[in-house]
């Protein structure tokens, strides 16, 4: 859904089309860990690279603050010469965050909104702008040093991007609930025959849970492959617990982590997505990366899973692993056009950009010809603190 605004009279007598009145001038404020996009695994920069475009190709004015290795059409600000993840010598990426702040700080006049992904380092900084400001929170809330923090700056506007991924927090000034979405086109879905595998995307960590993977696979009588990244934290549990049911089972193929040219043909060809999690996942993009190629998701009940599936036309959520390879047998039954369907309904990029173009415009301090008509109509903002 697209925001239009009444319409401004140029100088001459032109006045401004509906699309023109809506635009603003937008900074997106990334991590810096990966480049936007991500040369392989990451999420969040991942997401904002889809939004940027989304929001350019929209009509705005957007600036992006990122690694110099970015690629955008917007305007990019590099604060870093490369991703602090794949540049060697880098032992501590605060300080970068904070180089970053304090340029998006001397620049912060000239934007309309500012939408912060860098979860909390920015909070006690942007006081001065504070109603032109978005904080999309893209990780787990249910930490314990978080509440306290949260109820210190509880007037900051946030972003879920599940409605399970504010349970854990206090009373807060929570903007909105807004799903991911990926560009249309970025992956074709395959509809036809595909290659008969089950797939596992994503991070080899335990709450991922590939070891559930690996035996739903197994007891199922079907390949499963795993493509994923190893961080060093999870060294040990790889190398403990999931490298020896690799070698157990004859059934399993470990390819390591793929970018994105891969991932079209990986999710495509497979007969379903293992997502066996077992923790608070705030949203999943894997998720609706495999919807998107027509491939339909079989997921463990836990945080955003129930909102991202529909149970029974994009895959089938479960609570067991009996559930799980009993799920695998009935997903011949779902036709890939229909998984399909619903990514082209809901998870779409261009659904994710208005959705925050109309959130920005609803912030109190939003510096555009559309929130000036708003307040002098006298409507208030529809920002709300909420338990």
């Amino acid at each position: 859904m697209r925001l239009y605004f009444a319409a401004r009279v140029l100088r001459g007598g032109r006045g401004l089309s509906p699309l023109e009145d809506s635009r603003m001038k937008i900074a997106q404020i990334a991590p810096l860990a990966e480049s936007v996009p991500p040369k392989l695994y990451g999420g969040t920069e991942r997401i904002v690279s889809y939004l940027t475009e989304a929001l350019v190709d929209q009509g705005h004015d957007v600036t992006l603050f990122a690694s110099g290795d970015s690629q955008t059409s917007a305007e990019l600000v590099p604060i870093t010469p490369a991703a602090l993840r794949l540049t060697p010598g880098i032992v501590d990426t605060i300080p970068y965050h904070m180089m970053m702040l304090d340029a998006v700080r001397q620049r912060a006049d000239e934007f309309d909104a500012l939408h912060f992904h860098i979860d909390l380092l920015h909070l006690p900084m942007i006081q001065d702008f504070i109603g032109r400001t978005v904080t999309t929170l893209h990780g787990r809330l249910d930490l314990p040093d978080l509440p306290p923090f949260y109820r210190c700056f509880g007037d900051h506007c946030l972003v879920s991007i599940s409605d399970h991924q504010r349970q854990p927090m206090p009373p807060v000034n929570w903007g909105a609930t807004i799903y991911h979405g990926l560009p249309a086109n970025l992956l074709t879905p395959s509809l036809g025959e595909n290659e008969g595998y089950l797939a596992f995307l994503g991070r080899i960590s335990p709450e991922k849970r590939p070891d559930r993977a690996i035996r739903i696979a197994a007891r199922a009588g079907m390949e499963l492959r795993i493509a994923a990244k190893i961080d060093a934290v999870d060294r040990g549990y790889w190398e403990e617990e999931i490298a020896p049911l690799v070698k157990l089972y004859p059934n399993i193929r470990f390819i390591g982590e793929i970018n994105e040219r891969q991932k079209a043909d990986f999710l495509g060809g497979a007969s379903a997505l293992l997502f066996p999690i077992d923790w608070p996942e705030p949203f999943g993009l894997v998720m609706i990366e495999a919807m998107a190629c027509g491939t339909p998701v079989i997921a463990f009940r836990c945080g955003s899973v129930p909102e991202v599936i529909e149970d029974g036309r994009s895959g089938f959520i479960v609570d067991s692993e009996d559930e799980a390879v009993e799920a695998v047998k009935q997903i011949r039954h779902l036709e890939r056009k229909m998984v399909r369907g619903v990514f082209d309904a809901r998870f779409t990029a261009d659904r994710m950009a208005a959705d925050y173009a109309a959130l920005y415009h609803r912030l109190p301090g939003a510096r555009t010809d559309a929130a000036w008509l708003r307040r002098r109509r006298g409507e208030e903002s529809e920002l709300q603190i909420v338990a």
